[in-house]
């Protein structure tokens, strides 16, 4: 009964501080697997020591990579410092997971073509933006009707990672496509409204400080799930976004009909937006921030992409 307290209380945390539904999921899954690794053992109890034996755990017995290993630490992170109100756990000494250097899968500008010509419908629009705009695959599905500027060709990502806002470019290439995308969005509101329908989730209790902010166009999702469904934490039955997996299940159907011989995924156009701007000429520190990385040396990955294969010195074979 207390180990479900306690996962109640990081619940109402998570939803206090905005955390995202997948994040608080997460950080649930996180938390129960270290009380059970201490066979439930309360985690006031176990301190630093504890957190530092199950960290080793991870990294030694389960053989798990260094980014799982830092989303259960930022978990227990979460658990000491803003549930449980205690100093954050000390892991001095902990065995930490090898971390892997792996250049990201980059596609061609002749292959991303390919695939988008082998999508069609909301897929094909949403990996468009993916690579055409550098979204992330959850900032696609996420976004909303207002955060579309078609006449400043600009998209605003809200709430990207790390809780941030930014600018990115909207492709001409799909504003016509994105407009006719949004009379779609309209008649489905209007449908969904005169069935007693059509609020939307709206983040930060904002639906409490514009009473009807949910029911209008502008803030409907611009990629709306094919059918109605219960919110979990709310209970109210609602239109959410398109799911990621299907999109995800597009581009890996896109990458057998293409006969592209890569192991790409949807991250992979975001990979491809990136090194084909800088392969373009444009300066780092533009495409650092279209992509929203608060580090420049994150977007730095991309100039090794661009060297790898020669670093552009002539082969003497070639000679």
């Amino acid at each position: 009964m207390a180990e479900r307290k306690l996962l109640d209380q990081v619940s109402d945390v998570a939803r206090f501080r905005h955390l995202s539904l997948r994040t608080e999921e997460t950080y649930r899954s996180w938390i129960k697997r270290y009380i059970l690794f201490h066979h439930k053992r309360h985690p006031r109890e176990l301190g630093a020591q504890g957190v530092r034996s199950f960290l080793t755990h991870l990294a030694v017995t389960e053989h798990v990579s260094a980014s799982t290993q830092n989303q259960a630490f930022n978990a227990l992170l979460f658990l000491y410092r803003q549930v449980l109100q205690m100093d954050a756990p000390d892991i001095e000494g902990v065995e930490r997971a090898r971390f892997s250097r792996k250049l990201p899968v980059v596609l061609t500008k002749e292959e991303c073509a390919a695939m988008l010509a082998a999508m069609n419908g909301l897929p094909h629009m949403v990996v468009g933006l993916l690579y055409g705009s550098g979204l992330r695959i959850m900032e696609a599905v996420r976004l909303r009707v207002k955060d579309l500027e078609f006449s400043r060709n600009e998209i605003r990502v809200r709430d990207g990672k790390g809780e941030r806002d930014r600018i990115t470019m909207l492709p001409h290439t799909l504003k016509e496509p994105l407009r006719r995308q949004i009379d779609c969005v309209r008649q489905l509101h209007q449908r969904d409204l005169q069935k007693g329908y059509g609020e939307v989730y709206l983040p930060y209790a904002l639906d409490r400080k514009y009473q009807s902010a949910a029911r209008e166009l502008a803030w409907q999702y611009l990629f709306p799930a094919d059918k109605l469904s219960i919110d979990p934490r709310s209970g109210l039955v609602r239109r959410h976004h398109l799911s990621e997996q299907i999109v995800q299940r597009a581009v890996k159907s896109a990458l057998h009909r293409a006969r592209v011989r890569k192991h790409g995924t949807c991250h992979s156009f975001r990979h491809s937006f990136a090194t084909h701007l800088l392969e373009d000429g444009y300066d780092i520190r533009t495409v650092q921030e279209l992509l929203g990385h608060k580090d420049v040396r994150t977007t730095m990955i991309y100039t090794h992409v661009l060297n790898k294969g020669g670093r552009g010195v002539r082969s003497p074979l070639d000679g």
